[in-house]
């Protein structure tokens, strides 16, 4: 991504600034990468000038900014409850592999991820700064819920400072409560998977399914996230997720004869 070498080179550094900034600013500063390679961007974080520099874009900057608080927020989380198991470790390296994030970037997700959950800036710090940012983007803020609820649950486990975690976020990021009970639903106390995938009950009635089923097919239809100028692997992810939401869908509308 073309996001990626800017952000090492210290082209995309100060626009970003804040919490989001200093983690990054301390990924790359714990020797990643090789000092003397250039290709690459060996150059400092921070753009002292303040501003974009010379042939960066807001683009960028937003997906750069997305990563950087998805790879923090995810750090904060798993280590809520004291310690970071090795389910929830295996979690966020599956997102890696559903984005196809591989190479250097993949060792920066990680890097990004250890220095937030170590950091002294809170899951709120991130989230506030993530909220700014995607305020017009609720898929995003969907994205965000989803594997936030896939890491609290890698050890079969839904520690009560993962919960306090979650709402607090969810808050932030504009999620009411009926949402974020939704959301919760897919993943706490139900067995049923295609009402699940959707964030809905069995009893849910016709008209809530079928609105629920075409708010998430906007949301996550690969076109509008592509338009968006989200990264490749972004996309990648929402296309997995909007085809799991299709299949849901089929299968209920089946049960249903919709």
């Amino acid at each position: 991504m073309s996001w990626f070498g800017k952000m090492l080179g210290g082209t995309i550094g100060l626009m970003i600034g804040g919490p989001l900034g200093a983690i990054a600013g301390g990924a790359i500063g714990h020797h990643l990468f090789d000092k003397g390679d250039t290709r690459e961007g060996g150059g400092a974080w921070v753009n002292q000038t303040g501003r974009g520099a010379a042939g960066t874009s807001s683009v960028e900057e937003r997906q750069a900014a997305f990563f950087l608080a998805l790879f923090s927020i995810l750090g904060k989380l798993a280590k809520a409850d004291g310690q970071v198991t090795r389910e929830e470790g295996e979690t966020v390296v599956s997102f890696l592999d559903q984005m196809g994030v591989q190479g250097r970037q993949r060792q920066f997700a990680i890097r990004v991820f250890n220095e937030a959950k170590d950091s002294p800036y809170s899951a709120e710090d991130f989230a506030r700064q993530f909220a700014g940012m995607s305020r017009m983007q609720p898929d995003l803020r969907s994205s965000m819920l989803d594997m936030l609820f896939q890491v609290a649950l890698a050890d079969g486990e839904y520690h009560p400072k993962e919960e306090e975690m979650i709402a607090a976020i969810a808050a932030i990021l504009g999620v009411s409560q009926a949402e974020l009970d939704a959301y919760r639903s897919r993943y706490v106390d139900t067995t049923d998977t295609a009402y699940a995938a959707l964030g809905l009950s069995a009893d849910a009635d016709d008209e809530t399914v079928r609105s629920t089923y075409r708010k998430l097919v906007r949301e996550y239809h690969p076109d509008r996230i592509i338009s968006q100028g989200m990264p490749q692997e972004f996309v990648e992810y929402a296309t997995k997720r909007f085809q799991e939401i299709q299949s849901a869908w089929d299968a209920i509308r089946k049960e249903r004869n919709l």
